[in-house]
């Protein structure tokens, strides 16, 4: 699952919080300095919205303790709010409103009114002083219907959609319904990511924009900016005639040595050396800097800025970067970023020295960094990509200051720990925006035919990659974060000269683990092959043309839309499976097909199969059946196995977890199967059991238990209930083994806990390894921080002949190239490679069991592996020559961009392959050849042969 994490809107969190970075952004009403009128919104509102919803006040994580609803009023003149009302109905409620909140007063044109509510507990801060408040306004944190009412009468609202003549009649001036709503503007808001994640919802266009459909006009964001009626800091239009009196100083002296300069409200003239200019994309402004500054500056002894935003359109359109101007202007505080609200501005005819950029690492302090605000910088020092979540919307990433993105606080240390703590403070202390110099949100229907900054052109930009600077950058400041700036705004056409960076391309083939039996766990992202169009009720998230691409609600469906869009999912999940090396799979979140159409409960399974065998060959993988006895009470999502039966066979029949409370009605069952090598008897055989844990959301509806409520110390809801799943898999898995016969046991899956939380300390409490913590490496990307929820844990008869490696093809990859992103954006980075298949990295485990072998008998010869270019595009060309002279073989020549096999292969022939790689560029990588035949028992080769990296671009 996807979060809604985005970095636009950030609250100011509490000291022990982990730092929230945004993508930047500027004020929505522009003034410029030839008195411009606001800044155009796409469907702006004509009356006051609901500008932002936030529903999980007082849960863990919670910024602030109070729930809200703030108002925003988008007109040019002040609207009276006296008789008026906030009220709420849960999400399936046909009746009167459940809960209502009075108003009085006024809200100011362009101004905000803070409506405060309930709350679900005492985490947070305070929220600034609300301008009407009422405890009974207790939204769910994941359903239900805000409405802003002209009366103080409890509204009786009809379900469906709620505009027009319908809105009116109902005495509604807005209304937002949000997740499985009945009422609602258009389509209600969906993806609200459960109450221990920090969110509300936000409309667009600075909260302006309103075409009635409340899923176009709002989003969820992870960050929280309650505004009341005296927190409206937005400039306004400067006067054509500047005030008297005014001040002549320098930029350091306009910054000051504090966050607020000591120049707020008055009117100064200063000069500075133009560095950077943006009179489009929405900053509405540029830089100055004082002439002769920079360079090699000592953080210990620079206490004041030399750098200064001037906001102005018209400003940043007349000026040049490197001309010496004069600007006159008032200074104003704008979301923490000092700044010059021009009124006049000349070019000087001086020569004065060129201003140098400070070449320093990133400062670890607010102090030191307010200190560089607004100058032009050469970061020093290694940077590394750390959430690129936000790109696909923003054009902007998360890095981080050194040689490794975040750790998941509980992934670093046990919840509550000093090491957990000091994850959330490293984060603090390294984390800092890449942007790209505007506030566009590519993802709005406005905005998706302009291409993506940073990664059209199809060039990785993964987390952990290392960023290298190849221009200077301002250190901009902006909704409480602090970003790197392109000293332009950043569009592909224009990247040669105006992207400050490059990636390293951290893509990889599949790690090669020694052993006899290789099993991995992979999370196939809610694989369904009964889709949206073929049952009643489901509705679709669309792309920027309207075409549907995924299921969003209403059905038991969860993957692709229609044919063409599984078609795109199950290439990409094909191509990774084969391009693994596994021999025994586990699969997670495939479609459990008896509880969406009532088909048989392995059609889904069956169909992915067949796909595998049709790339990779008939007859290299089957799947294991669904055992005969069933829960009563199952997930339309599974787990399942899938296995290479020239590798491998299945003993037994396998068996799913029934009957346990744990989770039945809760979770997906586990599933027990044994396996033995081919070649190997009875002391071969290992038990793998697959997984996948109750999540740590919560839902409109749940009712969680005991232990279960979100506590804040990391581990999300549901623990207890995880701890109870761990403990039951663990006996379920020695009962299963010993009527194996078998000691040797494999927990492999989806457990929905990181390394440190309470149910992996379960299971290795009770004797198992995390083999996973041994790689180096995580799974899973969330909110700016790596972690794994994907593990292997082997019992201890196993783990000293366990070896395991993570394949990053998922978690660490920008969304824009996940199927469910197809032509989202004009620029359309879907691709049939295994990057970007699912959201989470598969494990592979490689398992040295006891197998009669014999390498020496196969004899691969002659193995070659060359790329070369055709039309733009690598291909890659493959041989080998079966030498074993006195058997066929089956041989396999496997590549990340595609697997292939050849059967009964006469002893010194050659086979070849070529592969289209389908990119105009690769990496290095490794061929991996197989060879293979069976006399009674298994006798094989693995070689591997390298090729180089290669640019057809």
């Amino acid at each position: 699952m996807d979060g809604q994490h985005s970095w636009r809107r950030v609250a100011a969190l509490s000291a022990t919080a982990a730092l929230v970075v945004t993508g930047g952004g500027a004020a929505a009403w522009a003034a410029t300095g030839g008195g411009d009128g606001p800044t155009a919104q796409a469907a702006a509102a004509s009356h006051v919205v609901i500008s932002e919803a936030y529903l999980s006040g007082g849960s863990a994580n919670a910024p602030y303790t109070t729930k809200f609803v703030e108002l925003f009023n988008p007109t040019s003149k002040a609207v009276s709010v006296d008789g008026w009302s906030v009220q709420y109905r849960p999400a399936t409620g046909t009746g009167a409103s459940t809960s209502t909140v009075a108003l009085a007063g006024s809200i100011a044109a362009g101004g905000h009114y803070l409506v405060a509510g309930g709350s679900n507990g005492a985490t947070g801060a305070a929220l600034p002083t609300p301008d009407a408040s009422g405890a009974a306004l207790n939204p769910s944190g994941s359903a239900g219907t805000i409405a802003l009412a002209s009366t103080t009468d409890k509204l009786t609202l009809p379900a469906g959609s709620v505009t027009g003549d319908v809105a009116t009649a109902a005495h509604v001036v807005d209304l937002v319904g949000y997740g499985t709503s009945n009422t609602f503007e258009g389509h209600p808001v969906t993806g609200l990511p459960g109450n221990s994640t920090p969110s509300s919802l936000q409309r667009a266009g600075d909260g302006a924009t309103d075409t009635d459909d409340n899923a176009a006009d709002l989003t969820v964001g992870s960050t929280v900016t309650p505004q009341n009626t005296g927190d409206d800091t937005t400039p306004t239009d400067p006067p054509t005639d500047p005030p008297t009196g005014g001040t002549t100083a320098t930029i350091a002296e306009v910054q000051g040595t504090t966050d607020t300069s000591p120049y707020v409200g008055k009117t100064v003239t200063t000069r500075g050396v133009v560095t950077a200019a943006y009179p489009t994309g929405g900053y509405n402004g540029l830089y100055i800097q004082t002439p002769g500054t920079g360079g090699d500056v000592d953080l210990a002894t620079h206490h004041a800025s030399d750098g200064l935003f001037v906001y102005s359109t018209k400003a940043a359109g007349d000026l040049k970067p490197g001309q010496y101007v004069e600007v006159t202007g008032t200074v104003s505080e704008y979301s923490g970023l000092t700044e010059l609200s021009a009124t006049t501005w000349s070019v000087l005819p001086d020569a004065v020295p060129a201003v140098k950029p400070a070449t320093v690492a990133f400062p670890q302090t607010d102090v030191q960094r307010e200190s560089l605000e607004g100058m032009l910088v050469a970061p020093a020092g290694h940077y590394v990509v750390a959430d690129n979540y936000d790109t696909n919307y923003y054009g902007s990433f998360l890095l981080a200051a050194g040689d490794k993105p975040f750790v998941q606080p509980t992934q670093a240390g046990r919840p509550g720990s000093a090491e957990a703590q000091a994850a959330v403070t490293d984060r603090a202390a390294r984390g800092v925006v890449l942007d790209d110099g505007a506030t566009t949100n590519y993802s709005s229907a406005a905005n998706t035919s302009k291409p993506l900054p940073y990664l059209t052109g199809g060039k990785p930009a993964r987390v952990g990659a290392q960023v290298t600077f190849t221009t200077p950058v301002i250190l901009d400041y902006r909704y409480d974060a602090w970003a790197f700036e392109p000293l332009a705004q950043l569009t592909p056409d224009v990247a040669d000269a105006v992207q400050p960076v490059m990636f390293e391309n951290t893509r990889t083939d599949a790690p090669k683990v020694a052993g006899t039996l290789h099993v991995s766990s992979f999370n196939v992202l809610n694989y369904f092959t009964t889709t949206g169009d073929q049952l009643s009720g489901c509705q679709p998230y669309t792309d920027r043309e309207g075409n549907p691409i995924t299921v969003k609600t209403g059905c038991n469906a969860r993957g692709a839309w229609d044919a063409a869009n599984l078609q795109r999912q199950q290439t990409k999940i094909v191509n990774a499976i084969n391009g693994l090396g596994a021999d025994v799979v586990s699969l997670e979140e495939i479609e459990n097909s008896l509880t969406t159409d009532g088909e048989n409960r392995d059609a889904s399974l069956a169909k992915l199969t067949d796909a595998l065998n049709a790339a990779a060959g008939a007859g290299t993988w089957k799947y294991v059946p669904s055992p005969a006895n069933l829960p009563a009470d199952e997930d339309v999502i599974r787990v399942a196995f899938i296995y290479k039966p020239e590798v491998v066979k299945p003993v037994g029949a396998s068996q799913l977890l029934v009957g346990s409370a744990a989770f039945d009605g809760v979770a997906r069952q586990p599933l027990a199967q044994t396996w033995r090598p081919v070649g190997g008897g009875a002391k071969a055989d290992v038990v793998v059991v697959s997984n996948h844990f109750k999540s740590k959301g919560t839902f409109d509806g749940d009712h969680p238990g005991p232990g279960d409520t979100d506590s804040g110390d990391g581990q999300g809801a549901y623990n207890a209930t995880r701890v109870k799943e761990a403990q039951a898999t663990l006996d379920f898995a020695h009962a299963y083994a010993e009527a194996a016969k078998t000691d040797k046991i494999l927990l492999v899956g989806d457990f929905n806990a990181y390394g440190q939380e309470d149910p992996v300390k379960a299971i290795t409490d009770a004797g198992y390894t995390d083999l996973g913590a041994t790689t180096g490496k995580q799974t899973y990307l969330f909110d700016g921080y790596v972690g794994s929820i994907d593990h292997a844990f082997a019992s201890s008869s196993l783990a000293g002949v366990a070896k395991a490696d993570i394949w990053n093809i998922n978690s660490v990859e920008p969304i824009a190239n996940e199927y469910s992103r197809y032509n989202y954006n004009v620029s359309n980075l879907y691709d049939t490679t295994p990057f970007r298949s699912s959201d989470h990295d598969p494990i592979l485990v490689g398992l040295d069991l006891p197998v009669k072998s014999s390498h020496a008998d196969v004899k691969l010869k002659a193995l070659t592996a060359k790329a070369f270019c055709s039309a733009g595009k690598v291909y890659l060309s493959t041989s080998v020559v079966a030498g074993e002279p006195k058997h066929p073989l089956d041989v396999r020549l496997t590549t990340s961009y595609g697997d292939r096999k050849f059967t009964k292969v006469a002893p010194l022939t050659s086979v070849s392959q070529v592969f289209a790689t389908g990119k105009a560029s690769i990496p290095a990588g490794n061929l991996t050849v197989a060879g293979y035949y069976w006399d009674g028992a298994g006798h094989y080769q693995v070689d591997t042969k390298a090729y180089p990296a290669k640019d057809c671009g």
